[in-house]
């Protein structure tokens, strides 16, 4: 009975521990001083409904042209964004990629609200500077995916790119943690799986089948809840090299399909 008794005590410990913890493991966030990108060409800030301002990096698209609104993985930052943007502006795209609230040289810390405020400052930032609603091509990678899906189930983009996708937040806690109850201690869902299905525009899913923390099975089952999307999967690439591994084949498939949606 007292051996019962004292693992049900630690588990229920564990669980408590896995509950404060688990945004220091979903937001590993980088960091950078201010004047790595501050007053550097593209880089500028948007403001959000909190009062504080978070950095942006914006390459204007060629006139008629779409512009891509690029959410990033949880291990990245803004800065790393910039050769990503410049190579879809050689491509003919405008781009739009925003910091998180606690990432890089943004103040704050990262929660799912607060991503989500990014992200649509971001796209009032694009309004502002005219860029028409159908011009617009939402692109997530990894964690930013859950981020993107959330934009487009709020009626933004024409088109959305999403590589390396989860489907929900909760799964991949079961999949870190199986021993612990995560539909009940994850405070942050990106319930992609369920958001999907409200997401009427053409999505373009790009998934590394030897990817080894969001598994290619989660983008193959993502897929099809939505009503128009393609998956594509890149056989030999892992997590962290899935549009670099497919070489210019991936990233010319992601450039047209950000171009025309073909």
């Amino acid at each position: 009975m007292a051996f019962v008794l004292i693992t049900g005590m630690l588990y229920l410990a564990l669980c408590a521990l896995a509950f404060a913890a688990q945004r220091s493991l979903i937001y590993p966030a980088p960091h950078a001083e201010p004047a790595m990108l501050r007053d550097q060409p593209g880089f500028g800030v948007v403001p959000l409904a909190s009062g504080l301002d978070v950095d942006r990096f914006y390459l204007p698209a060629p006139p008629g042209a779409p512009t891509v609104v690029h959410f990033h993985g949880n291990g990245e930052q803004l800065l790393e964004q910039r050769g990503f943007g410049q190579a879809l502006g050689d491509a003919g795209l405008g781009f739009l990629a925003v910091e998180y609230p606690g990432y890089g040289a943004s103040p704050g810390s990262p929660t799912e609200a607060g991503l989500y405020s990014s992200a649509e400052a971001a796209l009032q930032f694009l309004r502002e500077q005219g860029v028409k609603p159908e011009d617009i091509v939402l692109s997530g990678r990894s964690l930013g995916t859950g981020v993107a899906v959330e934009m487009a189930r709020r009626g933004y983009g024409a088109r959305m790119v999403l590589v390396s996708p989860y489907t929900s937040m909760v799964a991949m806690g079961q999949r870190t943690l199986p021993f612990l109850p995560a539909s009940l201690l994850m405070r942050d869902r990106y319930l992609s799986f369920d958001k999907a299905p409200h997401v009427p525009i053409p999505v373009l899913i790009i998934h590394g089948e030897e990817d080894e923390v969001i598994p290619v099975d989660m983008g193959r089952t993502l897929g099809p809840r939505f009503p128009q999307a393609r998956v594509v999967t890149v056989p030999g690439a892992h997590h962290n090299d899935v549009l670099e591994r497919g070489g210019q084949e991936e990233f010319a498939r992601l450039a047209t399909f950000a171009l025309d949606g073909t």
